[in-house]
């Protein structure tokens, strides 16, 4: 027995004296890694904005110039959207009206804006412009030229019209958080204008549906997520058209990821269209205007959709998360003096009493814009 106990002794001593001089510098035994690495190596995420019409009116432009000595400040206009533009990690705008430098600046029904509109939204924080609009061709073939120029000159990515088909054949796209985006653009109308038949410039058309599928194609064959933009519809209406519902369902099912809707310059439904491979595209039939000096009420709320995608590193998989639907207003006062836009959540009851356009909307208020919105869009976007 005594002898067991001193064995037993010495193998405690031991123990305990080896335990003491161990390298505390020596590499720790392995384990699992945190959650929180393993998320991040499993799943990349985007953060989206995007807003409708960038539509210069003349009272735009003018108080813009008023600002200035020389040239346009359109800061003013804008300053109210900073943030929300800037913090995602893109930003899509639709610039309506062209900026053309090789025409005078012109207002509706033939359009065309200072470089100082493309400058500001550049300093905002949009990365990405939809330039196939009805009011594409307002300068003819040589102002669409200048105005995708400009943007090329300032290193944006803009979709829906092209140089040529060697521009055409390489498609808009980045990466974002490892995340690769394409961009495809098109418009229904060009208000009646049409290109020379031996332009090399191409403006891609609703109508040119073989186009459309096989641009969708070739873009899903490079990029993990595919982006529409659809200048497409009636104006002045809050229901897509048929026309709208049955494209969309066919951008969906040739590999459209996100659709994202223009021209009828009042917002529209905002919803899910499931495919048959299982996934789902995210429409937003129309965002109404992002600035304008429109004259009736429903054209003073536009829509911003703020969402996020989530790509399976592992599967190649897509989810949509916190998507949401808020609103912009354009506000001004009489004769459209200090227009500039407003977060709908910042918009007071008190602004909208003294909007000029009450005398033409005669029951215009914070409650009718909320009416709007209420009635437009499914609650599970609000």
């Amino acid at each position: 027995i005594i002898a067991l106990d001193v064995v037993a002794l010495s193998v405690i001593f031991f123990t305990r004296n080896s335990s003491n001089n161990l390298d505390i510098n020596a590499d720790p035994l392995p384990g699992p890694a945190p959650t929180t690495t393993e998320e991040q190596i499993l799943f990349s995420t985007v953060s989206f904005v995007a807003v409708g019409d960038n539509l210069i009116h003349k009272p735009i432009y003018n108080q813009a110039a008023a600002r200035m000595t020389d040239g346009y400040d359109f800061s003013y206009a804008y300053e109210n959207f900073g943030d929300i533009i800037s913090a995602p990690d893109v930003a899509i705008l639709n610039q309506e009206t062209i900026i053309s430098t090789e025409h005078n600046v012109s207002t509706y029904p033939m359009f065309n804006s200072p470089v100082e509109v493309g400058e500001e939204m550049l300093e905002l924080g949009f990365d990405v412009f939809n330039i196939a609009t009805n009011h594409s061709i307002d300068c003819g073939e040589k102002g669409l030229i200048s105005a995708i120029n400009f943007w090329k000159g300032k290193n944006a990515i803009t979709c829906g019209a092209y140089l040529n088909r060697e521009d055409y054949s390489s498609i808009p796209m980045h990466e974002v958080n490892g995340v690769k985006i394409a961009y495809l653009g098109f418009t229904e109308s060009t208000n009646g204008l049409s290109l020379p038949s031996d332009s090399e410039v191409i403006l891609v058309r609703a109508s040119e549906e073989t186009r459309l599928q096989q641009r969708i194609i070739d873009a899903k064959a490079v990029a993990d997520v595919v982006v529409v933009s659809a200048h497409w519809g009636n104006e002045y209406t809050h229901e897509p058209t048929d026309g709208q519902r049955q494209l969309a369902e066919k951008l969906a099912s040739w590999g459209a990821d996100v659709i994202i809707g223009t021209h009828p310059h009042v917002i529209q439904p905002v919803e899910y269209i499931d495919n048959e491979d299982g996934s789902r595209t995210l429409v937003a039939y129309s965002l109404g205007n992002f600035i304008s000096a429109q004259n009736r009420g429903p054209r003073m709320l536009g829509g911003v959709l703020n969402f996020e995608i989530i790509k399976n590193n592992a599967t190649g998989e897509l989810s949509f998360e916190n998507v949401k639907f808020s609103g912009v207003v354009t506000h001004y006062g009489q004769s459209y003096s200090n227009l500039r836009v407003y977060p709908l959540g910042e918009y007071t009851e008190e602004l909208a009493s003294k909007h000029g356009v009450l005398s033409k909307t005669s029951d215009f208020s914070l409650q009718y814009l909320h009416d709007i919105i209420n009635k437009v869009i499914d609650k599970q976007f609000l």
